[in-house]
This record gives structure tokens, sequence and C-alpha cells, in this order.
């Protein structure tokens, strides 16, 4: 009898998800283990599995459908000896109708075939491509609008491109910048809006529009405040310089491993600030599991560094690097970014002197790091200059309130002067 494959819950918050793509079509055999399809869920794209072997019969759900609720079929899987005639006899659970991607600026003949967005040409002719063709035709100069494709519908794809510039394919003209926008007209890959400003929508994906939702409701709900402390970072600064010196290239610490292992040592010291907040109690945890801000392509995800009181700087380092690529590849799996006891977001890599973070809910503490920088400093009557760094603990008011917070930044930075004492 045929089987229906359903759209599976990767994590015990999924309620829905996209079809990002098959890797199987029609007709294909699939064995039990075999990854057939790629899911995006709220945080991450994550492969399926075929939990039975059989031959695809028929695809219900195409790729690239949004929102597909948990449990709805999205093919058939036809066993051994059944031929295509077998599929009405598959079982149709009800279930809601999935939302399909779609771009109210696509021609007609979109719907038709998988065709990207149309970019115009300079003749004013569309020019239909693949995501991946425009980006190589972008970075290697290469004019599309004179190109043939060789893809379905003669889109343009990756191959095209490449044979281009290996031919050594005219480069595409230079636009010309419009002094007027108020004279610019929906079409190509762009539209306007009443005020005459070109744009262009970028469609938001689960992840963005998930981390949007819970940011808004993080400071709709929470009572936020802000405490920001001065630290000083010289004798950390040269703790990480000797440790490096001596790896030999074996391992490169992080001046962000070092505060990793600090704000966990701190929460080790002072469990009052390791706590998160529930209408029934205040839970307060028995181990530091530090959540690290990571920006994607995809947007904002906070992979775990677990147990972080108990390991050493060179295996928080690893780990955040490891957790890092793998959020950025879209290939964490749901135990590595769900939770969570605290979070630490910097951005001082950037120069931000000092910022305060939204708080990841149901966490009730996130610390905010600021760009070490030298500064004149009063030390016993005379002006000293020394490295600096400003953090910001932004706190839930309902679990931490202001005396807990303050003594909780005043064990880290003990921690942060006095690299030393976290290796006690």
């Amino acid at each position: 009898m045929p089987i229906n494959v359903t759209m599976p819950a990767l994590s015990p918050t999924m309620t829905e998800g996209t079809l990002s793509r098959w890797l199987k079509a029609e007709g294909d055999k699939v064995a039990a283990g075999d990854i057939i399809a790629e899911i995006e869920t709220d945080k991450a794209t994550m492969e399926v599995e075929a939990v039975d072997e059989g031959v695809i019969g028929k695809i219900l759900v195409k790729a690239g459908t949004e929102g597909v609720a948990v449990n709805t079929p999205i093919a058939i899987l036809l066993e051994d000896g059944e031929d295509a005639s077998a599929i009405a006899k598959a079982p149709a659970p009800a279930a809601p109708a999935p939302k399909a991607a779609a771009s109210a600026a696509a021609p007609p003949s979109a719907s038709k075939a998988p065709v990207s967005a149309p970019q115009t040409s300079s003749d004013g002719h569309r020019v239909f491509a693949s995501p991946l063709a425009k980006r190589l035709a972008k970075e290697s100069g290469v004019d599309m609008s004179a190109l043939r494709g060789s893809g379905p519908h003669g889109r343009i794809v990756k191959a095209d491109i490449e044979r281009a510039v290996r031919q050594g394919a005219a480069p595409a003209p230079t636009a010309k910048s419009s002094t007027a926008p108020a004279q610019l007209t929906p079409g190509g890959d762009y539209e306007v809006n009443a005020f005459g400003m070109a744009y262009r929508k970028i469609p938001n994906n689960n992840i963005k529009k998930i981390t949007a939702k819970r940011l808004v409701e993080s400071k709709q709900t929470v009572p936020h405040f802000y405490l920001t402390i001065d630290c000083r970072l010289d004798a950390l600064m040269a703790a990480r310089q000797e440790i490096n010196d001596q790896a030999d290239g074996k391992y490169k610490l992080s001046v962000n491993d070092f505060l990793v292992k600090a704000a966990a040592m701190a929460l080790k010291a002072y469990p009052p600030a390791n706590v998160s907040w529930s209408d029934e109690a205040v839970l307060q945890y028995l181990k530091a599991d530090i959540s690290v801000a990571v920006s994607t392509p995809n947007g904002l995800i906070t992979p775990i560094v677990r147990n972080a009181e108990d390991k050493g700087l060179v295996q928080i380092s690893n780990e955040v690097k490891d957790l890092a690529k793998r959020a950025r590849d879209g290939k964490l799996k749901p135990e590595e970014f769900q939770g969570g006891s605290f979070t630490i977001s910097n951005l001082g890599m950037f120069g931000i002197r000092e910022f305060g973070a939204i708080i990841n809910p149901p966490q009730a503490c996130i610390l905010a790091i600021g760009a070490g920088e030298q500064r004149a400093v009063v030390e016993k009557g005379e002006v000293k200059v020394r490295t600096m760094m400003s953090c910001t603990l932004s706190v839930d008011h309902r679990a931490v309130d202001g005396a807990i917070g303050a003594e909780y930044l005043q064990v880290f930075k003990k921690y942060v002067e006095n690299p030393v004492s976290m290796l006690l």
C-alpha cells in the first residue's frame, strides 16, 4: 500500500516549515536512511531522511513552498511491486493547505516553470537566470543579455556563465545612475512606491520571521533594564598573547573565548543571576550554558556552549568556532541552539563601543560586549592609558533585580581583569 511521506517535526517547537528543495525526483528509488529533501525550520535548514524504502511515486508539495504544517503529506512512496495506479489508494489525512511561495512581481509564465525573477537587459528584453547564475555573472562582469540559456525554458544557469567566462564573453554594461527616481517604473527585479523610490523585495525566511516575532514578544512582555560596567582588558590581552604564542599555531584563542569563560565562571560563583522566569517560580540553573550570538546569512542564531564553566579555554574556542561555522551553514541540530541559560552578544569587532541587547526568552540576562579600546583612566590621582571595554547587561526585572545584576557584573569584571583566576 502506498505510504504518505509527511512534513516531519524537526524540533519540539516546530509547527510548520519551508520545503527548500527535493533531493529525489518522482520515480527515484529510495532506501531507509536516504536523504530525500531539505526543510527550512525557524533556525536552520535540515535534511529529511526516508523512513521506509520504495519509489517516489508522486511529489505533493513543490520545492520552495512555505508554511507547510507538520504532518502534512509532502510525497507518496510506492512499495515494491506497486505502480503509479496505486497512488489513488494512498491515505489522505486532512491537513492545512500549505502557503505557496509566490512573488507578486513574477510574470504570468513564472507559474509554468521554476524560473527565478527576471532581470532586464539593456535593450529592454527580460533575462531569466537562476540566482546563482546572477551572482556569478555579477562577480565575473558577464552580460547575461548576450547569452542563450541551457536550462529549462531557456533559463541561464551556472554552466552558461562559466562557459561565457572561458570564452571571454562581453562585459556587462555599466548601469547609469538615475537622477530622477520619480521617472522609474516597475519592472525587472525592482518596484517603485508612491514616492518614486525604487526598491527590491528581499523575502523573509523562517529564521528571520521567528526571530522577529520573539524579539517583539521579548520587548513587549519582558521588563528590561540595563546595567553597564567598564572592564580593564590589559591583563587579559597579555595572557591571550602569551597563550597563543606558546600554542605554536595549534590553536588561537580570541578575546570572546575568554569572555565566554568569564561569564560562565561568574554564573557559577554567583548563581542568583543564572535564572529564568516562569509564572510558578524562578528557575535557577545548576550549570552555565552560554548562548553565543552568531550572525548568519539567514539571520541571527545563538548556538550554545554547554557547561562552559567546566571547560578550558581551548575547548571553548574550538566549540565556538565549530558551532559558528555550522550555524552559518544551517547545519546545527535543534539541541545545539535551543535552551541556554545566559547569552553573550559581542559587537566589539565592529568597533561598537556600547549597546543594549534584547533578552532572549526564557533567559533572564544577555550581556552586550563592546570594543576594547585605549582610554584615559585616572588611577590614584594620575592619568593612565588603559585598554577598556564596556559591557551592558540587559536584565529581566521579574527574575533578576538591580542589586543581583550589579553583583553579577562585579564578579564578571573580577574574572576579566584577573584572567588567571579563571584557571583556578
